[in-house]
């Protein structure tokens, strides 16, 4: 029984193991299922490097072996004529070789990588949007309009599109696998990106910079969607709130939500938290922590800090009837 315990025991962490590396396997997060040009490039980097360092790993351990079988040709003897040999083996292919190949990466890594991820110069690109960090969600506003959204970015497909990240506390890290590179957000520094998407479709995006508590829960969507469907998202997003007069705009006044959050034709111009004058239109909240529904919408005005704990919404102590007023009123923000 004991050797049986043992036996699984040991099995325990390499399963442990294989079940970490898969959960890195979502296809909404693989940057080796590149859907952009930059992103090609990275893939593509990667199976190089990939390649040459089993290709240097077979060579190493052909030469072991090849060593192995010299040394028991002959038990207690080591010929002399062979260290020569061995001189020039240890020469070319640990410093040699090893420097021609890492030189051979770094050329490839140059022309064909960072001259597509770079930074797009101003104008080289037909749309620009400006994301800005928060602890831990991300706000996303387009130039030369009043749109204002969270943790959503929609851009046209097969459209250049120039994103310009910052914080507005700590440093952050904005990262959308299968379409670029990843790239930090320092205080005081704007620094920009390309998006690019091949397809249309829902590509997932993460912060990769430790910032905090909930930092794991700082992720968002970046939607590429066909031209005339995101010019119709944009102008709906432009449009101030429909429902500005009734009983859950007034408590939400009330209830010192506007003290936060914004909502655009109302009094609210919070800025603590996201801008919520579409809030109905998105599908998560709390920064993809949850699902835009009734139930969590609910769940997240009463109990924002079990949900995700650490963040900066309080939880709101409103009667039963009061929250579904709230609730009511938020869902018709589309």
């Amino acid at each position: 029984m004991t050797a049986r315990v043992r036996h699984r025991g040991r099995l325990a962490l390499p399963a442990g193991l294989l079940a970490l590396v898969l959960t890195g396997c979502d296809e909404q997060q693989d940057a080796l299922a590149p859907r952009s040009h930059a992103a090609k490039d990275i893939a593509s980097l990667f199976w190089w490097m990939m390649g040459v360092a089993w290709f240097g790993l077979a060579i190493v351990v052909a030469l072991m072996v090849v060593a192995w079988r010299k040394a028991h040709r002959r038990p207690g003897h080591e010929p002399k004529e062979g260290e020569a040999f061995a001189f020039k083996v240890v020469i070319g292919a640990g410093i040699v070789f090893p420097i021609a190949l890492i030189a051979t990466l770094f050329v490839i890594g140059d022309i064909f990588v960072i001259g597509t991820t770079q930074a797009p110069a101003r104008g080289a690109t037909q749309l620009t949007v400006d994301v800005i960090g928060h602890q831990w969600w991300w706000e996303v506003r387009y130039p030369g309009t009043s749109a204002v959204t969270a943790n959503e970015i929609h851009i046209p497909v097969r459209t250049p599109v120039r994103v310009q990240v910052s914080t507005a506390d700590v440093i952050h890290s904005f990262w959308v696998p299968r379409l670029n590179r990843t790239i930090d957000t320092i205080p005081g520094k704007t620094n920009a990106i390309e998006l690019y998407a091949d397809a249309v479709g829902r590509y997932r995006g993460q912060c990769d910079e430790f910032c905090g508590l909930q930092h794991a829960h700082m992720s968002f969507y970046v939607f590429a969607d066909p031209p005339a469907v995101f010019q119709r998202w944009l102008r709906d997003q432009e449009k101030p709130a429909a429902a500005t007069r009734s009983a859950g705009a007034t408590l939400f006044a009330q209830a010192s939500c506007a003290n936060c959050h914004a909502i655009r034709g109302t009094s609210a111009s919070g800025y603590v938290g996201p801008d919520l004058t579409h809030v109905a239109s998105r599908t998560t909240l709390a920064s993809l922590t949850i699902p835009n529904d009734r139930n969590d919408l609910v769940r997240w005005i009463t109990h924002a800090q079990e949900v995700k704990p650490g963040n900066q919404m309080p939880d709101i102590r409103l009667t039963n009837a009061q929250v579904q007023t709230l609730a009511t009123y938020l869902e018709s923000l589309r």
